[in-house]
């Protein structure tokens, strides 16, 4: 089967949503021979900073020798940035090969009447992935939650990492920080080192109470640790245990991501990983996460963020105030209509004063007019696009003749749409 049917196979499994659980997984898994049970897991949750923890760890064991795994979601641009090998996406020949392979267990579980999800089905497709290839170490991102996700198949991995915890999948997980904090720390299993992220008072205490439960170690990850030399476009230099290092993901926020990164780094190093000095500075300098305040062009200056919830808004909304100094930048928006909007659009008003709204390409996306009727409270001029290329057509040609900063943010659907139509003109 070629690549194209391949995704569309994949897709199809789409219209069965998402269902916490881990039976139906199980039973998938169970079929395939239990390929989770050979590999070794650096296990991380949280609902912001997932993605560029997940990279940063998986960067530094990459430098230090290892044949690293990583699972992450959603992708960007590509469907194969999902399944990746030393931060190199599963080629099309062994993702259809696969695919293929896992496929024909699906439909025997369906014959059953036992649905896999997309999801579910992505998952294990990697895990067979990786134990073909017979990686040292697979850094795994849960898709919601923790505890029912799909990912907590796997034994007590290496490490378990908790990123920030805040509100977010409220309908999911929880209408409480309390409810959401239980969900994610579904992940800490006895056997394994926990790393943590500073959080907030309430979580902490979840955290902690979790931890001694299941009588594993726990340490949080404090950036106050991190001394910052300097901070801009190019990124952000630091000091640790008289060291200097630097990355190039932006934002304040990733200090913090940085900070879990090389304390979850720190665990595996005390379970055997040989991980150097230059290993942690060349790991760190060579992490990418696209769409996370990604400097797209400088001058001027394009940035693209996939922010899209309070937290996430909070960190853009800083990077704005950081880097776009010279007057108001041009701002392109869309969000899915699950999602709180009005809570994250709070942090962002004030800093635009031209607004272009768009549709994004997706069942659960708030319509270009309903974002526009929103957006309309918190800036002066608000235009509904029909669709992204209008949007960015428009906003490029101001920003060009403005000598205007022009930002994205709103959904990691939206930015997957448009950060191909960027890069196409830039190279015009």
């Amino acid at each position: 089967m070629n690549y194209e049917k391949t995704l569309e196979r994949i897709h199809y499994l789409n219209k069965f949503g998402s269902r916490p659980g881990l039976e139906r997984i199980k039973m998938l898994l169970d079929m395939l021979g239990n390929p989770q049970d050979s590999l070794k897991f650096v296990h991380v949750a949280g609902t912001n900073g997932k993605g560029s923890v997940c990279q940063m760890i998986s960067s530094v064991l990459k430098a230090s020798g290892y044949k690293t795994g990583l699972f992450i979601s959603p992708y960007i641009t590509d469907f194969r940035e999902r399944i990746q090998i030393d931060n190199t996406p599963i080629s099309k020949d062994d993702l259809c090969s696969v695919v293929d392979y896992v496929f024909s267990f699906v439909e025997m579980l369906r014959e059953k009447a036992i649905i896999i999800t997309e999801f579910e089905f992505v998952m294990a497709v990697s895990f067979e992935f990786f134990k073909r290839e017979c990686v040292d170490a697979v850094v795994c991102e849960t898709g919601l939650g923790g505890l029912l996700d799909c990912t907590n198949v796997i034994k007590p991995p290496l490490c378990a990492v908790l990123t920030s915890i805040s509100l977010d999948h409220t309908d999911i997980l929880g209408d409480t920080i309390e409810k959401i904090a239980e969900q994610k720390c579904g992940i800490i299993k006895s056997g394994s080192q926990v790393v943590s992220d500073i959080q907030g008072l309430e979580t902490k205490k979840i955290i902690e109470k979790t931890c001694e439960d299941r009588k594993v170690s726990l340490t949080f990850a404090d950036k106050d640790e991190f001394t910052v030399l300097s901070s801009d476009l190019s990124g952000t230099k630091f000091l640790y245990k008289n060291n200097k290092y630097k990355i190039k993901l932006l934002g304040e926020h990733q200090l913090n991501n940085c900070a879990v990164a090389v304390k979850a780094l720190e665990a595996l190093k005390s379970r055997g990983f040989e991980i150097s000095e230059d290993n942690l500075r060349e790991g760190l300098l060579n992490a990418k996460n696209p769409a996370r305040q990604e400097v797209m062009r400088k001058e001027p200056l394009i940035l693209l963020d996939g922010a899209h919830n309070a937290d996430g808004m909070a960190s853009f909304a800083k990077g704005v105030e950081k880097y776009c100094v010279e007057s108001k930048p041009l701002l392109i928006i869309g969000m899915l209509a699950d999602k709180d909007s009005r809570g994250s659009l709070e942090f962002i008003k004030g800093l635009f004063d031209r607004v272009f709204t768009v549709p994004i390409n997706n069942p659960r996306a708030m319509k270009s007019e309903d974002m526009a009727a929103l957006c309309r409270e918190y800036f002066h001029e608000v235009e509904a696009c029909g669709d992204i290329s209008e949007a960015l057509n428009k906003a490029l040609t101001l920003a060009e003749k403005e000598k205007r900063a022009l930002c994205i943010c709103g959904s990691l659907y939206l930015a997957g749409e448009i950060r191909p139509l960027i890069l196409d003109y830039l190279k015009k």
